[in-house]
Order: C-alpha cells, then structure tokens, then sequence
C-alpha cells in the first residue's frame, strides 16, 4: 500500500475500507492482486449493472478499438453516436411514449445534474430549485448545492444558494400531510421563498440512505410541480438502467418528469457516460452554452448500444430484477429479525436495497465484517446507518443467496462486537 499512501491524496475514501489491491473483474466477482475473489454488492457505486466485463460488451468494444473507430469527438457527429441515439430512442423512450431530446454534457452524473440545473434556470428565468432531505446529486457545486449531506456540503469552501430544502416523502414520520409545508411556502407571498424553477428528487435515494418514496407520492409531487408551473428533474443517475426493474426509476409511479439525468451505468461497461433528457419544448440553449471536453466518448456510445439491445428489447429482463429484489429483500427481512435490539429494517426497491440500523454504528461493523468474508458492499445514509446492497443486476440467485449468507453472518459478528464509547 505504500505507493497509494505516498502519493495519492487524503480524499481517497473506498480504498479505506477495502484494504485489497484489485486486479481483475467477471461478472459478480473481483480478485485481487493475490487472486482472492470477492462478490461485488457494490457494483461501482451502481455503474456495473449488467456486471464486470460482460462478453458481449467486451467484445463490441474491443473490435471498435482495434478497428481505430473513433474514441474521441467531442460533440461533433460519429457513427457511434448517431447508432446509440437510434437504439436508445427506439429501445427505450418510444416503447415508453417519451419524446426526449437528449443532451451529453460530460462524463459524469454530476455533468448531467449541472446541465438540469442551469437549463431550469434558462428556461424559467427563475433561480430556486426545490431539493429535499436526505438527496444526493453530485460533488461539483451547483450539484452539491441540492445536496443534502453535511460533510459533503462543507467541503464545497462557499455559501451554497438558491436552493430550498424540503421534507422526502416520510421524513417527519408521515405526521404531517406530504407536501403540506411546500404548499404552504409556496402559496403565501409573506414566506421568503421565490417562486422555484424547478424540484429535483430522487425516486430511490441512494447515498441518502435508501429511502424509497411511494408512488404516491412522487404522483403528488409532479402534480404540484404542474400546479405551481415549476419543473421537475429526477435523478435516474443511480437508480435507473434497471436498478428498481424498469429501466426508469419513476415508471412505477406513472410520472414524466420534465428533465431526467443518467449515468453509472449508461454505458453498460462501468465507461464513462452522462446524459440530460428533457422534454422537446424545453432545448432552449444556446450552441456550445453548455460544453465540456469529453462529452462524446464514443466506446461507451458502442458498448451503451449494445447493453440496451441485449437486455431492454422487451421487458424479461426488468421482470427478473424486480423477482431478483423480492427475494433479497425477503432474505434481508430475516436477517434484520435476527436483531431486534439493533433497530434492524430493510429499505428500497428492486436491487437498490438497504440493511438500515438504529444503533447506527452496527452497519459499518457489518461491512468490515462482509470484506473480511469476501464480499464487498457499502454503507450509505447521513451516519452511515444504512448497509447498502447494489449487486449487478445480471448476479445468479446462487451469488445473491451466497452473498446474503454471508451478510448473515457478518451481522452476527457485529452486533457481538463491544458497542463503541
């Protein structure tokens, strides 16, 4: 370790408590330099959902490489480009009567959030966003700004502005109605609050904690964002590309935001890859208004085709995911019964599932204890409560149930560990 810790920054932070040298990935499982394998339930942060070096993908990039095809165009026109824009109008948004114009604002989620962001602004002429408790957007500023986690938000060095914060769906415990003190602000013109651009949430929200919003609720949301003319984005960048079963995360709710952004697993190979849909009406830039160097990676435009043509031609594959997460979350459910004293409770849809603990200190133990065992998984939410499940979607019921045993388990050793002064 002595090279990482000689010259790579403090800021590292997954490296602290996976103490491996990675070497090699096959679908659920990675190596280490040493050859030990461990079960990924991490899946690159939610960027592997079809897992680690599928063959098809792998296969397709590979011969466009050596082909000397394209890697690098900015957003100038490639073959590439124009063949992942056809897939994903024909294979995704027309099937779902979704008339998107798609914008590729960078590499990253957070690319794709400050593009939501600023066209909000652009196209209302006004400056509020909406955000809500607990959400995660990114780490650059104007995505940090509608985030809600403190530490994060203190690194930014700056005030963060115009954004108001509002309560996700079951924040107070469901004692007041939803969106009573939205409404409230919004309606009286004595409240400070100026009439917002646009509301950005997400469905599932995933570093937050696994906190999954109703249908319900989310139908309420895109009815008062009709109500009070103001926007509204969802954050698919996690929880989309089939983590909650259909490829969006907001399907289930019957909703069509104005705005949606996408990554992580865009590119279906863990490339680099963001996008910006919004409704027709709403591409009001300016050219070159919003740019950035690597927004036209073409290898991800290929291998992001080929992803969407092996597993969204019909909806097989989201059937098996949401039947994948019942099954999980059932295991999960006695595994939290296990430990009444801790608080234990499952959180989630889909595969974007949570093990959350009330004596907040368990899951961290939980997860050392999952890394000693071989497997490899997260904490997520404000204290890190929250043991975070993001296995591949494509993971074998033998991986899940392997894995799951091995949760068991290390949630034995946990809660036997001396509770910390």
């Amino acid at each position: 370790m002595e090279t990482f810790q000689r010259l790579e920054s403090e800021v590292r932070g997954y490296c602290r408590n996976w103490p491996a040298v990675f070497d090699k990935a096959v679908g659920s499982h990675v190596y280490d330099e040493t050859g030990k394998p461990y079960l990924d339930f991490f899946a690159g942060a939610g960027s592997l959902n079809y897992g680690h070096n599928r063959p098809e993908l792998k296969s397709k990039l590979v011969d466009y490489i050596t082909d000397d095809r394209i890697v690098h165009s900015l957003d100038a026109y490639s073959t590439s480009k124009r063949e992942f824009l056809k897939t994903f109008d024909e294979i995704v948004l027309k099937p779902r009567g979704l008339d998107y114009k798609i914008q590729f604002p960078g590499p990253a989620g957070n690319n794709a959030v400050e593009a939501a962001l600023k066209l909000a602004r652009k196209y209302t002429g006004r400056q509020t966003i909406i955000s809500f408790t607990n959400g995660f957007h990114g780490m650059t500023l104007g995505a940090l700004a509608v985030t809600g986690n403190s530490m994060k938000r203190g690194g930014a060095g700056v005030p963060l502005d115009h954004v108001a914060t509002m309560p996700f769906d079951n924040y107070l415990d469901g004692r007041t109605p939803d969106f009573l003190w939205l409404r409230s602000l919004l309606e009286d013109s004595g409240s400070g609050l100026d009439k917002p651009a646009a509301v950005i949430v997400e469905t599932v929200q995933g570093e937050g904690g696994i906190n999954a919003a109703s249908a319900e609720w989310l139908r309420g949301l895109s009815e008062l964002c009709r109500e009070y003319d103001m926007l509204m984005i969802v954050d698919d960048i996690q929880m989309g590309c089939g983590r909650t079963g259909d490829f969006f995360s907001f399907e289930e709710a019957g909703i069509t935001p104005d705005i949606v952004t996408l990554s992580k697993s865009i590119s279906g190979y863990g490339l680099p890859m963001a996008l910006t849909m919004f409704k027709r009406e709403l591409d009001v830039w300016d050219p070159g208004e919003h740019n950035g160097t690597f927004r036209g990676f073409n290898p991800a435009m290929v291998t992001g085709s080929e992803s969407l043509r092996l597993f969204w031609q019909d909806d097989a594959f989201a059937k098996a995911t949401k039947a994948k997460g019942d099954m999980v979350a059932a295991r999960l459910q006695e595994i939290a019964a296990e430990h009444p004293e801790t608080g234990a409770h499952v959180r989630g849809r889909g595969l974007g599932l949570g093990l959350a603990f009330e004596q907040t200190e368990v899951a961290k133990k939980l997860t050392a204890e999952c890394f000693d065992r071989g497997l490899l998984l997260e904490t997520s939410g404000p204290e890190d409560e929250v043991a975070k499940l993001l296995p591949p979607l494509t993971a074998t019921e033998e991986e899940l149930s392997s894995g799951l045993d091995i949760m068991a388990d290390a949630a034995r050793a946990a809660v036997k560990v001396p509770q910390l002064a």
